[in-house]
C-alpha cells in the first residue's frame, strides 16, 4: 500500500506550493485494523485552492474492477471502498470544523492504484472517482474555491496532532485566520 501511495502522491508534486498533503493521523483504531490484515487501503488530506479533499487509496494491481454507484467489487469481492472513502471525509470535516470553529466541508476522493481495466456503470453520488494518473486533474478541476493563504492555514490545522484528537476539549493552540486581529465578521465583502 506505500508503493501504491507513493504512486499516487507522486501525481501531485507538479501541483505546487499553494497544494498542502497531510497524512492520516493513526488513531489506536486504525492500528488495530492494521494489524488485523483488514486495512486494504491508504489516504491522505489534500489542501489546496480547490478545497479540501479526502483521498483514499485502493490497489487494485492487475485485476478487473467494475463500478456500479457505490458498489465496487475487485476479483469478486465487494470491499466497502465508497463508504469508506465517505466515512474518512466526514471524519476530517468533523474535525477541522470542531478544531477551526467553522464548517469545513470535505470532498471524499476514491483513487484506483493498478493496471487492471476499470469498467463504470455508474459513478457513486456525494464522491469522487479516479484513477492515479488522473488524481491531480480532478483536483485541480473545480476552480479556486479558497485562498491560497486559507489553504495554508487549514493546512497547519490538519497538521497539529490536537485535531484529531477524540476529547471533547479544544486544543490549546491559538488558530487565528487574521493576523491583525480581525474576526471573520470584520472581514470586508467581496465584489463580483
Amino acid at each position: 500500500m506505500e508503493a501504491a501511495g507513493a504512486r499516487a502522491l507522486g501525481r501531485l508534486d507538479h501541483l505546487g506550493p499553494s497544494w498542502h498533503v497531510i497524512e492520516w493521523p493513526r488513531t489506536d483504531n486504525s492500528d488495530l485494523l492494521l494489524d488485523q490484515g483488514q486495512d486494504e487501503r491508504a489516504g491522505f488530506l489534500a489542501i489546496g485552492p480547490s478545497g479540501l479533499f479526502a483521498v483514499t487509496i485502493a490497489d487494485h494491481g492487475r485485476a478487473r474492477v467494475l463500478v456500479a454507484g457505490d458498489v465496487v467489487q475487485i476479483n469478486g469481492k465487494r470491499p466497502a471502498y465508497v463508504a469508506e472513502t465517505r466515512r474518512d471525509a466526514r471524519r476530517a470535516s468533523k474535525a477541522l470544523s470542531a478544531a477551526v470553529g467553522l464548517s469545513i466541508p470535505v470532498t471524499p476522493v476514491l483513487t484506483f492504484v493498478g493496471s487492471g481495466v476499470i469498467s463504470v456503470y455508474g459513478l457513486p453520488k456525494d464522491c469522487l472517482m479516479a484513477t492515479h494518473r488522473e488524481l491531480d486533474r480532478l483536483l485541480v478541476a473545480g476552480g479556486n474555491r479558497i485562498s491560497p493563504a486559507t489553504a495554508d492555514k487549514l493546512a497547519q490545522v490538519a497538521q497539529h496532532p490536537g485535531t484529531w484528537m477524540n476529547g471533547t476539549y479544544r486544543p490549546a493552540a491559538d488558530y487565528r485566520w487574521y493576523d491583525d486581529g480581525r474576526t471573520a465578521a470584520d472581514k470586508p465583502a467581496n465584489r463580483r
